[in-house]
């Protein structure tokens, strides 16, 4: 058979599959299954299957996936992120936006204590998305920097879906998780430069209101108790990593133990967060192992088809410059983004593009930065990101998926010049990793 319709029928099959309902984990192990049975010598071949899934979840470089999880659930479910979102919008003062670059200073600093988007675009949602109505702002000025500022979770560390990443494209665990900081930051100056932008060319997108006069104590004493203390756990995380004291898995425990450690200062440490914590945490981590499960095999398959040789030969052998080439993988993940999950493209795309990484000399690290904004885009592209629905669920009534959509169109715009900006500049990406 020949490679191109190997690759028709796989994918064609996994994505009626998808389609259909069918949850990403067994639609992969599925696919997997019958390849095996096809193309890896039937028995023989599923006693193979059994051991590359039992080498997938035992695989020490995803230890930090729930230990980042745990680091976020315990965040929420103790306020100390509502806290800290009433901290910055005191600091901001008369901005003009303010309660949406409010959104994008919370969204840094959850970035940085979680790696979950989900849950930090519902957090801001929550909290600042009423409020911004009651203010006047119009839902493109309330919705659009919450779910932009949601996804930078995925960017900056802890990041589980830079574990992930990296784990099944074989690169460094430690260099994707600070790679991700230089660009997570200039999305979020971005993000900042067209909200004042916005807002000084519209003012009715967000109108201005009278603000309390505050004394210097009330303005920072805030800042100083709720925000500046979480510093510890971003140290925790990143700054080991950085002077080279902790290894991502080693970082990710500090992480939690700091977590703990600060909740229970605070006074929100009870038997009820730690349950919700860890009962979240170990829902999350099943299902990601379990996509794990059908991640090595799904790899396998295509190469012993024949369908991952095929196509590589055909990318050397196309008459097109390598940097089209390059381009050409992310406009595919991004078209896969707008219907599909990050496991899922992941698991699609990964086994493909990494030997064209080798083969073409791109720098696997700078080649899984530009992957992980991509993932990030994933979860604000109309019209199936995780993200919108999320949005959707915590926006008060009136609120129609149109309103987000269009909300959401500027981001993806802004993320995909980020993109642009990681492969004319390198450095941008690498620049952390190779001072680690």
């Amino acid at each position: 058979m020949e490679w191109w319709l190997t690759l028709l029928i796989v994918f064609g099959s996994l994505v009626i599959l998808l389609f259909a309902g069918l949850p990403v984990a067994f639609a992969f192990m599925l696919i997997n299954i019958v390849g095996v049975i096809v193309f890896w010598g039937g028995v023989a071949g599923l006693r193979q299957l059994i051991l590359s899934i039992f080498d997938s979840v035992t695989f020490f470089a995803i230890v930090p996936v729930p230990l980042f999880l745990l680091m976020g659930d315990v965040l929420f479910r103790s306020e100390m992120g509502t806290r800290m979102i009433d901290a910055l919008e005191k600091l901001l003062g008369r901005l003009p936006g303010r309660l949406s670059l409010v959104a994008v200073a919370a969204g840094v600093v959850i970035g940085a204590l979680s790696g979950n988007s989900w849950a930090s675009a519902a957090m801001l949602g929550s909290v600042l998305e009423p409020e911004m109505e009651k203010r006047g702002y119009k839902k493109s000025m309330a919705l659009g920097p919450i779910m932009g500022s949601g996804i930078l979770a995925i960017i900056i560390p802890p990041s589980g879906m830079a574990v992930v990443l990296a784990s099944l494209a074989g690169i460094s665990v430690g260099g994707l998780l600070i790679g991700g900081i230089m660009p997570g930051l200039v999305m979020a100056v971005l993000y900042a430069i067209y909200i004042i932008v916005t807002c000084i060319i519209k003012p009715e997108l967000a109108p201005s209101y009278v603000m309390a006069r505050l004394s210097p104590w009330e303005r920072f004493g805030p800042f100083l108790r709720y925000v500046l203390p979480l510093g510890v756990i971003i140290f925790s995380v990143m700054g080991l990593m950085l002077l080279g004291i902790a290894s991502p898995t080693e970082a990710s425990a500090f992480g939690v133990l700091s977590t703990f450690i600060l909740a229970a200062a605070y006074r929100s440490l009870n038997w009820q967060v730690v349950k919700a914590a860890f009962t979240g945490t170990l829902t999350t981590t099943v299902m990601i192992l379990m996509i794990f499960c059908g991640s090595t095999a799904f790899s396998q398959v295509l190469a012993y088809s024949g369908a991952t040789k095929g196509l590589i030969e055909f990318a050397i052998s196309a008459p097109v410059q390598p940097i089209i080439l390059l381009i050409g993988t992310q406009v595919v993940v991004f078209f896969l983004g707008m219907f599909m999950e990050q496991m899922s493209i992941l698991m699609i795309t990964l086994p493909i593009f990494m030997p064209l990484c080798s083969i073409f000399h791109w720098n696997p690290l700078w080649f899984g930065v530009m992957m992980l904004v991509n993932m990030g885009i994933a979860n604000i592209s109309p019209p199936f990101g995780m993200v919108l629905f999320v949005m959707k669920g915590v926006s008060p009534p009136g609120t129609t998926m149109g309103d987000i959509y269009s909300a959401a169109i500027p981001y993806c715009v802004i993320d995909l010049i980020v993109i642009l900006l990681i492969m004319a500049f390198p450095q941008i990406g690498l620049w952390l990793p190779s001072i680690m």
